[in-house]
């Protein structure tokens, strides 16, 4: 959380749950191809990456990965053959020689909202989408893959520069998808009545959170916006000056355990807190704890994707609407922070930490 004067900008670690995310597609637009910039030529056009998508699904069966359990919450079949189709979209038919489609549906079906690339299968209907089956995604994505490789290997050094930030954008939207993939099957396991776990021994949070303090941040006129070589969006261009009044930021996220203490407060029923249309979800829809929470045996449970856990009082509160950390923030005397403010916050830390690699597929 952060403080200015009397106010405060509340450093909730904010998810994003389902019934409240926007659109999934990751790209800044829905006309054209994101624009990109980055010129790091990649050692190999599979990469560690691209890879994870495929071994993501290694502990699943193939009826986990056909579900679509919302309009925004996708299949992981669905997953699979998109990034695939982005590679044979973009790359293949524009740059590939001779490069056969192994099936032209392909294009219609797993297209998401990209207007110019043609037609596309309606989003809240991809889990009607039966066939093709999970082996022929993955045959699909093998036959991409391969032509992804000859295409890297037979390209002199002129083409591979021109390749290149392509298949940059085309691995940060892998990334991207990946994500997606998390965060849909979570939903879509939570909801069978069994709440099976994606995999077991997911190992949980640990330690104990440090004590609450704040850093402050003078006021100024700063630049924030993306200026570099590396990879960006085009929404995260132009660099541009901002005025930031004085504030504090919490050192650290908002935590189950202050969380819980804003329930037991009686948050979800104290409509001061809320934002009109946020008080107005809080009725419609009945909230009374986070996504995934669960009152039980007097105390709370949620499901993670190691299966339902006890909620460790001490790991960053996740699964917040925005109406709930901005409830929350009020609720603590506190506000949520602006992007310039947390962009000035950030900018000061290395990009260092708990990542996908570590298995835990949650924040700690």
């Amino acid at each position: 959380m952060s403080s200015e004067g009397p106010a405060a900008a509340g450093a909730a670690a904010v998810g994003v749950s389902p019934s409240d995310s926007p659109a999934h597609e990751p790209h800044s637009g829905p006309e054209d191809l994101p624009e990109a910039r980055g010129d790091g030529a990649p050692g190999d056009a599979s990469s560690v990456e691209e890879q994870f998508t495929v071994d993501f699904c290694a502990p699943l069966a193939p009826e986990d990965m056909v579900v679509q359990t919302r309009e925004n919450v996708s299949p992981t079949k669905w997953h699979l053959a998109h990034t695939t189709w982005f590679w044979e979209t973009f790359v293949l038919r524009e740059h590939a020689p001779g490069y056969e489609p192994i099936d032209d549906t392909y294009a219609y079906l797993f297209n998401s909202y990209y207007i110019q690339a043609g037609e596309r299968h309606c989003r809240d209907q991809r889990g009607y989408i039966s066939r093709p089956t999970v082996e022929q995604v993955l045959g699909f994505r093998r036959h991409v893959d391969e032509a992804m490789h000859a295409l890297w290997d037979e390209a002199d050094d002129a083409t591979r520069q021109q390749l290149a930030p392509l298949i940059e954008l085309g691995l940060q939207h892998e990334q991207q998808h990946q994500e997606l993939m998390v965060t849909d099957l979570k939903h879509v396991l939570s909801v069978n009545p069994l709440r099976p776990a994606y995999r077991s021994g997911l190992a949980p949070p640990e330690g104990d959170a440090p004590p609450l303090a704040w850093h402050a941040f003078d006021e100024g006129l700063y630049e924030i916006g993306y200026d570099g070589d590396g990879f960006c969006y085009d929404n995260e261009e132009p660099r541009h000056r901002a005025f930031v009044e004085a504030f504090e930021l919490a050192n650290r996220p908002v935590t189950n355990g202050e969380f819980i203490a804003f329930i037991e407060d009686g948050g979800y029923e104290t409509p001061a807190l809320w934002l009109s249309p946020g008080w107005a979800t809080v009725q419609e829809r009945e909230w009374s704890e986070p996504f995934y929470w669960e009152e039980k045996g007097g105390g709370y449970v949620y499901y993670t994707l190691g299966g339902e856990r006890p909620v460790n009082p001490d790991a960053p509160a996740v699964h917040l609407s925005y109406y709930e950390a901005d409830a929350f923030a009020r609720w603590a005397g506190a506000r949520l922070p602006s992007e310039a403010e947390w962009e000035l916050a950030a900018r000061s830390h290395p990009v260092e930490g708990h990542f996908v690699g570590e298995e835990r597929f949650q924040p700690v």
